[in-house]
Parts: C-alpha cells; structure tokens; sequence
C-alpha cells in the first residue's frame, strides 16, 4: 500500500477514534459533576471539535510514514478537577477512560479480525481498515497511558502519588504542550522499545496481523 492510500485509511479512523476518546472525557467529567466540558461543546462526534491540526493529524501521520510508533493527541478536555465527584479517584477516572475508549476500540476490531480472518486478503481494503484501527488504537492507548503530564496516564498516577510527586507533575503539566513536546522528542530518541510493546500488544490482540 502506498503512502496516500495510507494517508486515506488512516486519518478519517484517527479523527473517529480521537473524538470518541475526547468526548469520553468530556461525558465522564460532566456525569461526575464538572460541566466545563459539556459546556465547551466538547460531547461530541465531530472531529473539529477535538482536533489539533499538529498533534492530532501531522504527528501521527508522519510518525507511521516514518516507521515509528503511532502517537498523537487531540486538543485537550478542559476539566475542573475540584468539582469532581470522588476527588483526586474522579480525575483518574476521567483521565483513564479515554484510553481505555481506545483499548475497547482496538480489541473489537480485532475481534471483528479474528472472525474473518480466513477470509481477508492482506491486500484488501477491509483487511487495511481493520489493520490500521487496531494498531492506530492500540498504540493511543498505550501511549496515552504513560504517566507524563499532561498524558491521561498521569491522573491514575496522580491519585496515588504522594504530594512531593505530585508538585512535580503539575509543574510538567504547567508546561503545556512545551512538556508534551519534550517528551515526544524523548520518546522519538527511545522508540524502539515503545514500538516493540505496541507491537507486542497488537499481536496480543490480533495474532496473524501484518504489522
């Protein structure tokens, strides 16, 4: 498959995907008592809502047409974390389900994978649709699950982390996408062991794949 074949399969499955993880975020704050999402607009399937042209299309997509692992982000869900039920667990709880959108994702695609698998060719349109969306969604997953502000990972590790931890991701966080940035480039000189547990993981999901 050439890379505007690529192009065309990957990024319509990025923007779905992507807007079904940030409206997570968005419905789960706003069910645990913060609305700032809900009212920003943020529960929702439109990708322009979510998207950030860098992170969320150009990064990815030269990420896969380089080699390395599919990572990106969306423009973050604004989130009032001192209005959420259960405290610093209700952050966790936001922060988490948007990769775990992305697990669920990932793992019925590969369920849909597994039950035609027999009958799927490698060159077929299907069979690159359904490739693309489990290592798309397995590799958001697994990226966006790394404690590092401002990661979703981090509000899991945050809830438990003793305050001295604490004071030093906020002060990541306060960053911005400076932080983020930084990151990204450090993952960029590490790639290869984060690429082999996402491939790792997507033969997990999904013996038999091509990847």
């Amino acid at each position: 498959m050439n890379n505007l074949d690529l192009a065309l399969i990957l990024i319509p499955i990025l923007l779905i995907s992507m807007s079904i993880h940030e409206m997570m975020h968005a419905f789960v704050s706003d069910w645990l008592g913060d609305p700032t999402a809900r009212l920003m607009g943020r529960v929702s399937l439109n990708p322009m809502d979510h998207i950030d042209p860098v992170f969320t299309v150009a990064l990815p997509l030269l990420m896969l047409l380089s080699g390395g692992p599919l990572i990106g982000a969306a423009k973050p869900v604004q989130v009032n974390f001192n209005r959420l039920r259960f405290g610093e667990y209700g952050g966790a709880i936001v922060g988490m389900v948007g990769p775990l959108t992305n697990l669920a994702i990932a793992a019925l695609a590969a369920l849909i994978f597994r039950s035609l698998q027999g009958d799927l060719l490698t060159s077929s349109l299907a069979y690159n649709i359904l490739r693309i969306t489990i290592e798309l969604n397995a590799a958001l997953f697994i990226f966006n699950s790394i404690p590092w502000p401002p990661l979703d990972g981090s509000r899991l590790l945050y809830a438990f982390a003793p305050r001295p931890l604490q004071e030093a991701m906020e002060s990541i966080e306060r960053t911005g996408w400076t932080g983020l940035i930084i990151f990204i480039l450090l993952i960029s000189v590490l790639g290869n062991p984060l690429t082999t547990i996402i491939a790792k993981f997507i033969h997990f999901l999904a013996p038999g794949l091509l990847i």
